[in-house]
C-alpha cells in the first residue's frame, strides 16, 4: 500500500504531511496520469484575477502540455527536476517566474518524483499547437475540484480563500 509521502525526500515529507492535514486531505488529488495536486490556499480576486497556491507532484516522464497563463506564476522546485520547453533543467531549490501571457510546456525528468510549489494567478488555458484553447481552468474550477475530491472521500474541506 502506498502513502501520500512515498517517494518524498525526508526534508519534504513533514511539509507535505502538514499541508495534507491543513487541507483536510488523506491523499494527493489526482489530475491525470502521473500528476497530482495538493492545494495550499485559494487567493482572493485582485484586478479580475483570482488564483491558487499548491504543491504539484509529478512522476518522472510526466509532461504538462502546452498552456498559457492569464496571470503570473511563481514556481519553486522542492524535489526532483523538470525540463522546460527551452531545454533548461530546473532542479531542487530552483525558482522560475512566468509572466502573464507566458505559453510553455515542461516535463518532469530524472529518477525521482518532482514536487513543485507553485503560485498561480489568473486562469490557465491548455492550448493546441495552433493556439486554440483545448481546456480553460479558473480558480473556481480548482476550488470545485478540491471540494469534489473531499466529498468523494467523505472529507470536510478546510481551505478557504485567503483573507476570507
Amino acid at each position: 500500500m502506498t502513502t501520500p509521502l512515498d517517494g518524498l525526500q525526508p526534508h519534504v515529507r513533514p511539509h507535505v504531511a502538514s499541508a495534507l492535514q491543513r487541507a483536510g486531505l488523506d491523499s494527493w488529488i489526482p489530475e491525470g496520469p502521473g500528476k497530482w495536486s495538493l492545494p495550499l490556499q485559494f487567493l482572493p480576486d485582485e484586478n479580475g484575477q483570482g488564483g491558487w497556491v499548491e504543491l504539484m507532484r509529478l512522476e518522472p516522464g510526466t509532461k504538462l502540455t502546452l498552456h498559457r497563463h492569464h496571470g503570473e506564476v511563481h514556481g519553486l522546485n522542492l524535489q526532483g527536476q523538470r525540463r522546460l520547453d527551452d531545454g533548461r533543467i530546473i532542479g531542487a531549490g530552483d525558482y522560475v517566474f512566468e509572466p502573464s501571457g507566458n505559453v510553455d510546456s515542461w516535463e518532469a525528468v530524472g529518477e525521482e518524483v518532482l514536487i513543485l510549489h507553485v503560485v498561480v494567478r489568473g486562469d490557465v488555458d491548455y492550448v493546441a499547437a495552433d493556439g486554440s484553447v483545448q481546456r480553460h481552468i479558473t480558480t473556481a474550477d480548482v476550488k470545485a475540484g478540491y471540494r469534489d475530491f473531499c466529498a468523494s472521500r467523505g472529507l470536510r474541506p478546510r481551505l478557504a480563500e485567503a483573507g476570507a
